[in-house]
């Protein structure tokens, strides 16, 4: 019984040397024989190679119509102001005034208007007062962006406005529909300050 076992671990060490010999050769510029050639060597084809089965032999294929990057939000007006209008009838904010969601939308008027705008929303942004951007910023707590739809206030930021660039690319879209309800902060504020006459009397 124990001459088998002998005999049996002797042929397993064999077998497991002549598995490491027969897996490598003498080039060392070679990483040896392949043990599962189906893995090392993919018979996949590579993205612009060329491809039979396919009429244009085109391996990488264009995606189906209407298909979008995953988490984006397709945004189908242009930059006027009718469709500005249309957005303003189509388009509502799916995001409540919560502390939240008002903190994210300050964070995002810090990071992006500010510098024009202004802390407060008047216009008097720090790019304008120090005389480095001579056009003056639009007061977006004042009454006429107030009269404006959330939708148009999210068109204006997505696509720009007069001479106020676009920030679509730079800001996501759940981050400017906060940043919608931070402005109508900004103008609730102004609106107070407008109703309350010196000495903390209100009209």
């Amino acid at each position: 019984m124990h001459t088998a076992r002998r005999i049996s671990v002797k042929i397993l060490i064999l077998l497991f040397t002549g598995a490491i010999l027969w897996s490598c050769d003498r080039q060392k510029s070679t990483r040896g024989y392949d043990f599962i050639p189906d893995m090392v060597y993919s018979r996949a084809y590579d993205t612009y190679s060329k491809n039979p089965n396919f009429k244009d032999s085109m391996t990488m294929r264009v995606p189906v119509n209407g298909t979008v990057p995953r988490g984006f939000t397709p945004f189908r007006y242009t930059i006027d102001s009718a469709s500005r209008k249309k957005a303003g009838l189509e388009l509502v904010n799916p995001f409540l005034p919560t502390e939240e969601v008002l903190e994210r939308g300050k964070l995002i008027f810090t990071t992006f208007c500010i510098g024009c705008h202004g802390a407060s929303g008047k216009g008097d942004g720090q790019l304008y007062i120090s005389g480095l951007y001579p056009l003056k910023p639009r007061e977006i707590s004042g009454v006429p962006t107030s009269k404006l739809t959330d939708g148009e206030i999210f068109h204006t930021i997505t696509l720009g406005f007069g001479s106020m660039m676009a920030h679509g690319a730079q800001v996501r879209t759940e981050d400017r529909w906060k940043l919608v309800l931070y402005v109508r902060e900004l103008q609730k504020e102004a609106q107070l300050a407008r109703d309350t006459i010196p000495g903390g009397k209100t009209k």
